[in-house]
């Protein structure tokens, strides 16, 4: 048995774990067109997930890094800075979830119980400090996310997203799993920080880098890289918009956070091997993402295309050494952020019988609303890296961090067809700004939607005043792993 002081550390997961369980039995007793009390109690239990992560960072008190259940789990300042992220991420995916299941007349506790399971995956991802710890959150995040995608039964499009998920996830996850047993082999330990004292301790590595080999194709496949990239564009768009809009944000940082807990802190002595191989991913990610994107008229197929060119600058950053793993941080978070935006704005126009996820349904938007077509340039124009917006910047520590190490070649890949991906973000403002309405209907959601929705397009411009406590954060937390 584990005492009390082991639990302490954990109780953010124990809150989530019993809320999930609470917010299943809640939904069973409550109306599908309702529901607001199921909305209520999952972004109450964010919230005090995050009082519970961030109670040990009060100002004056120096916080210290616990390592508990026999080494498994890990609370660091790193791991706390992305949790925080991942509840405020919850926080918007509720209330952009609500606004679409209300929509369809299907709002249900099970919903917003996989969700609360899958944010329970990804903090004991962020968390793990143990090969199975790792994999579990991995699983239990992968899991609930194979339901959501086919929340919606009737849906073929749905169930047939849902299955390709499934298929290619589960094969992604026993390459993962085999990899990690090839270095367990080697190595003779699960433990993270023993894992690299033991590889710097000896000379045979055939099988270290045979598994670094299936570790970085699971892990490649879990961010959505390219040419692990096949199941992004049919799951985002066959799945249900608000399932989607999670997709693209909260599990990109958990995939962030198992890449540097598994690369950089265990084989981090093997660091010659990956950062070439992430190399390879990052540009043929950025390559094939801005490539296909140029083609679509489905604006979800469109964002998910873009996923892939993102994480491809992701990926970047972690070839630039330390500043550019502080660098893919901050890209990733920055990203998430946009990335739910935009797909909470597809839930804002789309209404029953009916998604907003063409390019055309953004016709006229300006007309329709100013408001709401100036928060999607907000999103897309920082989606695109376009000057002041902070996806801008961003871009430019990556590319940096790249720079630095020596890597001109690949910075400069980086930049071209970065510009040639604006094209594609351009064409959905042209459309917004200088095209006709097709229709005069009223745009309708609830406040709390709208303002949220607002918050999150803002915040490219607002995190401008934080830019540069936010970047030396990152730096800061990823210096102490």
């Amino acid at each position: 048995m584990f005492g009390w002081s082991e639990l302490v550390p954990a109780f953010p997961e124990i809150l989530v774990l019993s809320m999930a369980c609470v917010v299943l039995l809640v939904g069973l007793f409550t109306d599908k067109k309702k529901g607001g009390f199921i909305v209520f109690l999952s972004v109450i239990t964010m919230m005090f997930a995050a009082i519970l992560t961030l109670k040990d960072h009060v100002a004056g008190v120096e916080f210290t890094k616990t390592v508990i259940f026999n080494g498994t789990f890990i609370r660091d300042e790193f791991g706390d800075m992305l949790k925080v992220v991942v509840y405020l991420l919850m926080i918007s995916v509720f209330f952009y979830a609500k606004q679409y299941l209300r929509q369809h007349d299907n709002l249900q506790g099970e919903y917003f119980a996989l969700l609360l399971f899958a944010t329970l995956g990804i903090m004991v991802m962020i968390s793990g400090h143990n090969f199975i710890a790792l994999y579990l959150g991995l699983e239990l995040l992968a899991l609930s996310s194979y339901a959501l995608v086919a929340y919606n039964r009737n849906d073929l499009n749905g169930n047939e997203a849902a299955m390709k998920y499934f298929i290619l996830g589960a094969l992604a996850s026993g390459m993962l799993l085999y990899g990690m047993s090839l270095i367990y082999g080697a190595v003779g330990t699960l433990q993270i920080n023993e894992i690299s004292q033991a590889i710097a301790g000896q000379n045979n590595d055939m099988f270290l880098v045979l598994g670094l080999i299936f570790v970085i194709v699971g892990i490649g496949f879990k961010l959505g890289a390219a040419p692990f990239h096949m199941w992004v564009p049919d799951v985002y768009e066959g799945a249900p918009t608000a399932t989607t809009l999670f997709i693209a944000s909260a599990p990109k940082i958990a995939a962030f956070a198992l890449a540097v807990r598994i690369l950089g802190q265990s084989l981090d002595v093997l660091m010659i091997h990956w950062q070439s191989m992430l190399a390879t991913l990052a540009i043929v990610s950025i390559i094939v993402g801005n490539l296909f994107a140029l083609q679509q008229t489905n604006l979800k197929r469109l964002f998910a295309y873009s996923t892939i060119s993102h994480i491809g600058f992701m990926l970047l950053g972690l070839v630039g050494g330390a500043e550019g793993i502080a660098a893919s941080m901050f890209y990733i978070i920055v990203y998430t952020i946009m990335a739910v935006g935009g797909f909470g704005m597809i839930v804002l126009l789309s209404n029953k019988g009916m998604e907003a996820d063409q390019i055309a349904d953004f016709k006229g938007l300006n007309q329709r609303s100013g408001w709401y077509a100036f928060l999607m340039l907000l999103l897309v124009a920082s989606m695109a890296g376009f000057p002041p917006l902070i996806g801008f910047f961003s871009k430019l520590y990556v590319l940096k961090a790249v720079i630095d190490q020596g890597h001109i070649i690949l910075a400069a890949v980086a930049v071209i067809f970065a510009v040639i991906g604006a094209f594609y973000y351009l064409k959905i403002i042209k459309v917004m700004y200088f095209e006709e309405s097709e229709t005069d209907q009223a745009i309708d959601a609830s406040f709390d939607v709208k303002t949220v929705l607002s918050i999150n397009a803002l915040a490219q411009l607002g995190l401008l005043v934080l830019l540069p406590v936010l970047f030396q954060y990152c730096i800061r937390v990823t210096g102490s792993l």
